[in-house]
């Protein structure tokens, strides 16, 4: 199950992008029943995020917390989660010359990827 969260204020495809990210994590043959969260935050928020996990101040594109080695989520399933600054990805969107879309789902993957990998 994908859980999406997202301000309003950013066009964010929830449907399309939840359908996406099962595709991907049916690639690592995750259990149809495991939990992962996708959010879409602002620079300020990406920033402290940035801030308090990896002590950088800075809004980073994309960041993944994964939850698989964890022994308090031996019940509730949950893979991980996926942090994206949105106003960043509409920049990188831009700067590659990319739909925002495909921009997003390319930050998922890669999101995605470092928690399989961590």
């Amino acid at each position: 199950m994908i859980n999406t969260y997202s301000s309003s204020r950013y066009k964010v495809h929830k449907k399309a992008l939840a359908t996406y990210t099962q595709g991907v994590l049916d690639t690592y043959h995750v259990d149809a029943e495991s939990v992962l969260n996708l959010a879409f935050v602002g620079k300020r928020k990406m920033k402290d995020v940035a801030r308090t996990y990896k002590g950088e101040d800075v809004a980073l594109p994309v960041l993944s917390f994964t939850y698989l080695n964890d022994p308090d989520n031996a019940t509730e399933n949950i893979i991980g989660e996926v942090v994206i600054c949105y106003p960043q990805a509409v920049l990188l969107a831009a700067e590659r010359n990319k739909k925002v879309e495909t921009m997003l789902q390319q930050l998922i993957e890669h999101g995605i990827r470092n928690i399989f990998s961590k």
